[in-house]
């Protein structure tokens, strides 16, 4: 993990907006507040998550509205490092496809790719992997997903 002083703008751009704006959602902060920005740059976020019981629906497994709720998030994460922007817009169109499941207990990487960013919408694209914090591996998807965001006037403003 990259010091302080080795951090991109958008890394530590991503760690305020989690540590500032997350908590004023209340379903974010019910279930990403134990979630860690890993590295950030310009259109890309990587973050992790070890989830809990919370997280899981009544088969033991990650909850499908959960992994939206990460899709619709990590989306405007991506969109945020785009330009350092502090806010992201309002969902249009987000799409889940489950690949397979992960337990409580059991920790994941989560990939935010801005693939465009326009003046009026934004493409992204969020990968949920499982994650082995003892070999440092990605493994199997757990959810691959994409988030379309109408992001005019969310842009940063610049002076005249």
């Amino acid at each position: 993990m990259a010091s302080i002083t080795d951090k991109s703008p958008e890394h530590a751009h991503v760690e305020e907006l989690v540590r500032t704006k997350l908590p004023a959602s209340p379903i974010y902060a019910f279930l990403l507040s134990s979630v860690q920005i890993v590295d950030a740059s310009k259109g890309h976020v990587v973050a992790r998550l070890k989830l809990t019981q919370d997280h899981m629906n009544h088969g033991q497994s990650l909850h499908g509205s959960v992994s939206a709720t990460i899709v619709d998030w990590m989306g405007g994460m991506a969109v945020s490092t785009y330009d350092l922007r502090s806010t992201t817009g309002v969902s249009v169109d987000i799409h889940v496809t489950y690949q397979s499941g992960a337990k409580a207990g059991e920790e994941v990487e989560i990939e935010g790719i801005a693939d465009r960013v326009g003046s009026n919408l934004a493409f992204t694209k969020v990968i949920i992997y499982k994650y082995d914090p003892a070999t440092g591996a990605r493994g199997k998807i757990v959810i691959a997903g994409t988030h379309t965001k109408f992001v005019k006037g969310s842009e940063v403003k610049t002076g005249s």
